[in-house]
């Protein structure tokens, strides 16, 4: 079975019950939980809503470093993120190669993620994007090394995948890796150690091959997990497990589903 340990469910332009149903073909083809990640504070309580009937679906509470508009305070983030169905903090991050303009202000909420992970003693879902020595830099300074977390939809380079690992961070690949233009991360993915690595859609974006072009979803996250499995010469069903159990592994405040 597999797990999406990153999407967007109330990003996905269908309502509630179009939203079971794309659920349900997700779980048809093989995938059993899904991590539906904040990008706005502000639209928590929203994303919540929209998810909380589904037993299968655990939530994260963060701002996105490309949402600044609706950056919050440290104590507005906190309480947010103290709610019991969170299990994760963010997405948080920094991203320079879209708003290099904006990066004093990513820098002091992502420091801001930082310590409420500390604080609640959460996992930290990170987006990096052309930011390598600075998120480096900013876990090494602040965070617990208790605190793990993931890089998720990772393109950087294979020296900051394992300079993350190092720190107590998983990797988290999509369906990036399946296009033509990622023969870069092709390689950093075949040497990136096996129990360390998670799959995900980002759904609504970034749907592999054969979907390009397609809204994401995420049973899609089946074509991410074969193509990896494909990379590392594994065989698919073992490329399954040991990313589900590591996706469980993290985010150990979620309730695995006993089938």
């Amino acid at each position: 079975m597999f797990v999406d340990s990153h999407c967007h469910l109330d990003r996905l332009k269908q309502s509630t019950d179009q939203l079971k149903v794309t659920l349900d073909f997700a779980k048809e083809r093989g995938v059993e939980h899904f991590l539906c990640v904040a990008v706005s504070v502000n639209d928590f309580a929203t994303m919540l809503d929209t998810v909380k009937i589904f037993p299968e679906v655990s939530v994260s509470c963060g701002v996105h470093p490309l949402h600044q508009e609706d950056a919050c305070d440290y104590e507005t983030l906190l309480s947010a993120a103290s709610h019991d169905k969170v299990v994760a903090i963010g997405e948080t991050g920094l991203d320079y190669f879209y708003s290099a303009d904006t990066r004093e202000v990513q820098k002091q909420s992502f420091i801001d993620h930082i310590k409420v992970a500390n604080e609640l003693n959460k996992p930290l879902i990170i987006h990096t994007r052309d930011a390598k020595q600075d998120t480096l830099d900013l876990l090494a300074e602040y965070k617990h090394p208790d605190v793990k977390g993931v890089l998720h939809c990772f393109t950087e380079d294979l020296d900051m995948a394992l300079q993350a690992i190092e720190m107590g961070f998983y990797i988290s690949i999509s369906g990036i890796v399946t296009f033509n233009s990622a023969k870069e991360l092709r390689e950093v993915v075949k040497a990136l150690p096996l129990d360390k690595l998670l799959i995900e859609t980002d759904s609504p974006w970034l749907a592999p091959v054969p979907y390009r072009g397609e809204q994401n979803q995420p049973a899609f996250v089946k074509e991410v997990g074969e193509f990896i499995a494909d990379l590392k010469d594994l065989p698919v069903a073992e490329l399954a497990k040991v990313t589900t159990d590591n996706f469980y592994q993290l985010f150990n405040l979620v309730q695995r589903q006993i089938a």
